[in-house]
């Protein structure tokens, strides 16, 4: 069977970079952040992702980029209230 893309799972690759370059750019001082550039990564992201998880890729990027907070509080503050980490 043929390699779909280059990698064989382009699509979650580049799903993945968008939701930690997302969560990269909005951990930045307000001064530093490029709000367009926020704003079309947001938009990128959510056309790249299946329905209804846009969230989880941007909670699971957030605790790849943070190791040392707490993963539970993370999932929280993206909507998932009863998430067990």
């Amino acid at each position: 069977m043929p390699k779909k893309g280059i990698t064989g799972h382009d699509e979650w690759v580049m799903t993945e970079a968008l939701a930690t370059a997302l969560v990269a750019l909005e951990q930045l001082e307000p001064t530093q952040q490029s709000r367009q550039q926020i704003d079309d990564i947001r938009k990128l992201l959510a056309a790249n992702c299946q329905p209804g998880t846009l969230n989880l890729h941007l909670a699971q990027a957030k605790c790849r980029l943070n190791p040392l907070t707490d993963r539970a509080a993370i999932y929280r503050e993206y909507g998932f209230e009863d998430w067990e980490v």
